[in-house]
C-alpha cells in the first residue's frame, strides 16, 4: 500500500507538507490547498505557474511523488448551476499538472445538491461523465468521493453516478457517511452507515481517505476522532479493503485540528501554535493508521 495524507491537514506551507511527510517515512503526498512562498495559499490546481513550478522543485528535491490531486472540482462548494467553463477550466489546469508530476489520479465531487434534493439532475450526470472523459483520454484516472455532493447522497446514488459515467473510479472516505444524511430513504433522513456504503461500492474503490468521526447531536454535527475510535467503521473498512487484495492509496484526513471546509476550526488559535498542533495531529494519526493496517496484515 501507498500510505500518504492530504496536504493541507498537516500545514498549509507546502515545506510543512513536505516535512510532515517524510517525519512520517513517507513518500506520497496528496496536495489539496498548498502554499509555497511567496504566493497565496490556494488549491494545486489554481496555484499560478510560478509557483507551480517552485512546488514541482521543493518535490522533486525531497523526493516527494504527488499520487493524487485533491481538487476542488465540482466540490460541495459549486452547484450544478454554476457556468460549466469553471469546472473545464480547472480541469484544463489540472490536465497538464498532472503530467508534469506523473500523478494518476485527481480526485474530483458532483456538485452540491439542494437542502431538499434526492435525486441527481440529468445535467450533474452529464458535466461528471465530461469531465470522466477529458481526464482519461489524457491517461488519467479521476476518482469520485462520498461527500456532500449528489454522488455521495447515498450508495445507490453513488452507483447511479458510476454507471452513467463509464469509467470514473471511486474514492472512499470513511467518516464522511457520518455527518451525510441518506437521501435514498424517506425523510427524515436518517444518516449514512459507512459499512454500507462502503460495502456497495468496494469494488468500484482504488483510492481510501481515512478520517473517523462520532455523529453529535447535540450540535448537529461530527466530533472527529483518532482512526478507529468512531462510527467509521476504519477497522473493519481497511481489514475487509486488505482482505480483498487491496494494495493502492491511503491517504490520511484527520479534520481533528483544522476542518477545510470549515473556517473557524482553527480561527481562535495564532497560526504558528496552529501549524505545530496540525502537524503533531497528522503525524500522530499516520503512525495509528500505520498500525491498523499492519495488525490486519
Amino acid at each position: 500500500m501507498t500510505f500518504m495524507g492530504i496536504g493541507d491537514e498537516a500545514a498549509s506551507t507546502l515545506d510543512g507538507q513536505i516535512a510532515a511527510t517524510r517525519e512520517l517515512g513517507w513518500q506520497s503526498l496528496e496536495p489539496r490547498g498548498v502554499q509555497v512562498e511567496g504566493f497565496p495559499k490556494a488549491n494545486f490546481h489554481d496555484i499560478p505557474d510560478a509557483a507551480f513550478g517552485r512546488a514541482v522543485q521543493q518535490l522533486e528535491k525531497d523526493g516527494v511523488s504527488v499520487y493524487c490531486f485533491g481538487s476542488t472540482i465540482m466540490n460541495w462548494s459549486k452547484r450544478v448551476g454554476d457556468p460549466f467553463e469553471i469546472t473545464l477550466n480547472e480541469v484544463k489546469r489540472a490536465i497538464p499538472r498532472m503530467q508534469r508530476l506523473g500523478t494518476k489520479f485527481v480526485r474530483i465531487m458532483s456538485f452540491k445538491p439542494a437542502d431538499d434534493e434526492f435525486r441527481i439532475p440529468v445535467e450533474v450526470f452529464r458535466r461528471v461523465r465530461d469531465v470522466t472523459n477529458m481526464f482519461l483520454d489524457a491517461g488519467l484516472q479521476p476518482v469520485h468521493e462520498n461527500c456532500m455532493n449528489y454522488g455521495g447522497m447515498s450508495w445507490q446514488h453513488a452507483l447511479d453516478l458510476l454507471d452513467k459515467c463509464p469509467g470514473l473510479k471511486w474514492v472512499f472516505d470513511t467518516a464522511n457517511p457520518i455527518f451525510n444524511p441518506d437521501r435514498s430513504k424517506p425523510k427524515p433522513w436518517p444518516r449514512q452507515d459507512a459499512w454500507e456504503f462502503w460495502e456497495h461500492v468496494r469494488d468500484h474503490v482504488v483510492h481510501i481517505h481515512v478520517k473517523d468521526a462520532t455523529w453529535n447531536p447535540s450540535k448537529n454535527d461530527a466530533d472527529y476522532n483518532w482512526p478507529g475510535e468512531g462510527q467509521g467503521r476504519v477497522r473493519e473498512i481497511l481489514q475487509d479493503a486488505v482482505a480483498r487484495g487491496y494494495d493502492a492509496g491511503i491517504s490520511i484526513e484527520p479534520h481533528m485540528v483544522v476542518v477545510f471546509h470549515d473556517a473557524k476550526t482553527a480561527a481562535d488559535a495564532p497560526r504558528e501554535q496552529t501549524e505545530a498542533a496540525m502537524r503533531k495531529n497528522f503525524v500522530e494519526y499516520g503512525r495509528r493508521v500505520e498500525q491498523i493496517v499492519s495488525g490486519l496484515k
